[in-house]
């Protein structure tokens, strides 16, 4: 089945419209999955799963879904203390070549992994939820990652994220950047990135529900009124690009510190290659030293500094009409 365009996309925005009221604590796919997450302790009044089944629901608004045959081996996992658990999702559609969901679930923490990645044929960018809360701090990354470059390709930047301005500005008012980020990473975001961190509190939860469920509208349109690219060489472009993407996202992603604490290092390793940044070793046989060899030693090992090679943007790097203003 093809994507269906859905209803247009609001031209303005009303914060008070789209907020719902404070989330619940359980929010349940399967009788079998309210089973298995009544082992863990939950002490926050946030659920992430109420970010998944919106999303699953709008897509199945504009085509079908097909399990993945991920789901197999990523479903369920418990930690290694078995105080926490870890919930996986994963399906296939037209013109969609992954979308996967990862929740982990403990006594002090939740974390939210969502990410939609576009089949090789289509330049959208890349749909990217990164959330971490505990009972005191959140930590947030919200975007649609471009699959090309942003700062120096204009018509690029002009074709999917000119008309969005204003719904960056609208959230990014309200969530102040975050901090340090690299020149490397910077070239994996878009002018509307939410990158954000802030004190837990029920009213930002809400605030953040609406700008997932606004950004991935805005990305449903784009994917659904996308063209299917017949140049093979920008196939080959956009196939590179991903597997760049995903090659930079399986060395530095920073929940790797998680996994490995909560499953050990080999389901850790097994869990980021195979299902989280799925087609890493599949759609390109490029390392990360081939597309960053500034972060290559001498000794032909990662450099100790890695995470700050090149210049670091303490403030946002674009203005107020999506220039970027970093240098």
């Amino acid at each position: 089945m093809e994507f269906r365009i859905g209803a247009s996309y609001p031209s303005t925005f009303s914060l008070q419209s789209s907020l719902l009221p404070p989330l619940k604590s359980v929010t349940t796919f399967t009788p079998d999955w309210k089973r298995r997450r009544s082992t863990c302790i939950q002490t926050f009044s946030v659920s992430y799963h109420n970010f998944v089944e919106f999303a699953l629901d709008e897509t199945r608004c504009h085509t079908h879904l097909t399990p993945s045959p991920l789901q197999e081996k990523f479903s369920f996992m418990n930690s290694k203390d078995g105080k926490g658990m870890l919930s996986m999702l994963s399906f296939e559609a037209a013109k969609i070549r992954l979308l996967r969901s990862l929740i982990i679930e403990t006594e002090t923490m939740q974390v939210f992994d969502f990410a939609v990645f576009p089949e090789a044929e289509y330049d959208v960018p890349i749909f990217c939820a990164n959330f971490f809360t505990s009972a005191k701090t959140n930590i947030v990354v919200l975007d649609l990652n471009p699959l090309h470059d942003v700062i120096n390709q204009h018509e690029y930047k002009d074709k999917y994220f000119k008309s969005l301005i204003p719904l960056g500005l609208k959230y990014t008012q309200l969530f102040p950047w975050g901090g340090k980020l690299t020149s490397e990473s910077i070239k994996f975001f878009s002018p509307i990135v939410i990158w954000t961190k802030f004190t837990s509190d029920p009213q930002k939860y809400d605030i953040l529900y609406s700008a997932f469920k606004d950004y991935y509208k805005v990305w449903l349109e784009m994917i659904c009124k996308s063209v299917k690219e017949t140049d093979e060489s920008q196939i080959v472009l956009n196939l590179e690009a991903q597997h760049r993407y995903l090659t930079w996202r399986v060395e530095k992603d920073p929940g790797q510190g998680v996994l490995k604490k909560l499953i050990g290092d080999t389901l850790a390793k097994d869990l980021l290659r195979s299902f989280l940044f799925n087609g890493v070793d599949q759609l390109g046989s490029k390392t990360f030293y081939d597309y960053f060899p500034q972060y290559c030693t001498e000794e032909g090992t990662l450099h100790k500094k890695g995470n700050i090679v090149g210049k670091s943007f303490e403030n946002r790097p674009w203005d107020v009409t999506g220039e970027f203003i970093g240098g």
